[in-house]
């Protein structure tokens, strides 16, 4: 019976890998196509902020000649008639939100840049494979993309240490931990918060170092877990939500990930009621890859 059930864990693992590596190739190449035409797009918003800044100067210097023309009979008509063309399309107006327009244009194409570097930093092509990686920005391509899922009912805030080493691990696995938590995080702040009714919570993601581990901490003021329910959640299938909601491979996956194939340790406190933090700490000195002190030895 153990044995089916460990053979049960492995395909679903195993089948869950898979699909995750599929989800990470094809964004991927989504990620890809977003981001040629967002660069010729970019490109050209900057040369039409240029040339309208060029075409202001220019702008202003004409104005000045129709002042001046005005004094010359001969020319009042002609005046008169660039005035009124102008007032018809409102220059002015042109003038004070053309500037806006391009600038609020750059800034929604700069945020699709770094929503399509998020996602090829999420996906990593070499995700099954272990390689020093820097967390902190992993971790903030992860909740770049999952953005969507926490917006409405949290605000995110990380506290990442800049002087953390990079770390060797399977960082397509790493990042599905990550996300794995956040998306739970959110779940039980819509729970307490009912959706956003009652308020925006707060989902804190913290990384720091500890001797020869690397601590992420990620915590979430939201509904917490039961005293029943603790002994339970890493087990395979295990979930307190509605049919459809989710399956229950979240955590055990997570848990499969983190202590079985990285060695490091998984950890959480929770009150129920006020919220949940999980600890997951990775060692520097990694079991997936080889010492090269091994090679000198030899």
């Amino acid at each position: 019976m153990e044995k089916e059930t460990k053979t049960s864990q492995m395909t679903v693992e195993n089948f869950t890998s898979q699909k995750m590596e599929a989800i990470g190739q094809l964004a991927a190449g989504i990620a890809h196509e977003i981001n040629t035409p967002t660069q010729y797009i970019g490109d050209n918003t900057n040369f039409l902020q240029g040339a309208f800044k060029d075409f202001l100067i220019l702008l202003d210097d004409y104005k000045k000649l129709a002042q001046q023309a005005q004094e010359i009979s001969t020319l009042q008509e002609t005046v008169k008639t660039i005035q009124e063309k102008s007032k018809k399309i409102d220059v002015d107006y042109l003038i004070s939100e053309i500037p806006l327009a391009i600038k609020q244009s750059l800034e929604g194409i700069e945020r699709v840049s770094g929503i399509t570097k998020a996602m090829k930093e999420f996906s990593h092509p070499g995700s099954q494979e272990a390689a020093p990686a820097n967390l902190n920005q992993n971790i903030k391509s992860t909740v770049t993309v999952c953005r969507n899922e926490w917006k409405y009912v949290a605000d995110v805030e990380t506290q990442l240490d800049p002087q953390l080493p990079e770390v060797p691990c399977c960082v397509g696995e790493i990042n599905q931990v990550v996300l794995n938590m956040i998306i739970n995080a959110t779940h039980a702040i819509s729970d307490k918060f009912e959706k956003g009714k009652k308020g925006k919570g707060l989902i804190t993601i913290s990384t720091h170092l500890d001797g020869d581990w690397i601590v992420i901490k990620i915590s979430d003021n939201g509904a917490g877990i039961s005293e029943k329910n603790k002994q339970h959640i890493f087990e395979p299938f295990f979930t307190t939500k509605a049919i459809g909601k989710g399956t229950g491979q979240g955590l055990m996956l997570s848990f499969a990930i983190i202590k079985e194939k990285h060695k490091g340790e998984l950890l959480f406190d929770s009150k129920e009621g006020e919220g949940t933090t999980f600890t997951i700490r990775l060692p520097l000195i990694s079991p997936l890859m080889d010492d090269p002190t091994e090679d000198k030895a030899k």
